[in-house]
């Protein structure tokens, strides 16, 4: 039994080998046939003119930079297109933070007198020292407007 399941894994193994020497040996034979094509068009170009040999170089700079342009174009494309999906995205931001700053402005005016206290005794404890910052939670969009701004 461990003989006959060794003997598959060979077989297994060599019939693996065959197929991969059998694929490097086509893209051998393509690789040849690519060589012949260029070694054909490079004597072609051998047997011409300088002035034609410096036309035909001047024509595959041209298609090169004409390529290398096209990814170029494709790339500011894309990239437009991302700044204009960024700057929509900054108008909604925008917005809300502006109807935030609105519902901000309707806070009863118990709580107002306590967030300026706040405000004052943070900038006060910014100079003393630095740490941890107690605070409400209803209060922490106003906070992270006041950080930002």
């Amino acid at each position: 039994p461990v003989l006959r399941l060794l003997e598959a894994q060979l077989q297994e193994q060599r019939r693996e080998h065959e197929e991969e020497m059998e694929a490097l040996k086509n893209q051998v034979d393509l690789m040849q046939e690519e060589l012949e094509k260029q070694q054909q068009a490079f004597l072609q170009t051998l047997q011409l003119s300088p002035e034609v040999q410096v036309e035909l170089g001047l024509q595959q700079e041209i298609t090169r930079l004409t390529n290398e342009n096209l990814d170029l174009k494709e790339l500011l494309e894309k990239l437009e297109k991302n700044e204009k999906k960024l700057k929509k995205q900054l108008k909604i931001y925008m917005k809300k933070v502006q109807d935030f700053e609105a519902s901000q402005t309707m806070v009863p005016v118990e709580r107002r007198p306590h967030e300026r206290n706040m405000q004052v005794a943070v900038q006060r404890k910014e100079k003393d020292f630095q740490g941890m910052l107690e605070y409400y939670k209803e209060d922490e969009p106003l906070l992270i407007r006041n950080l930002i701004t």
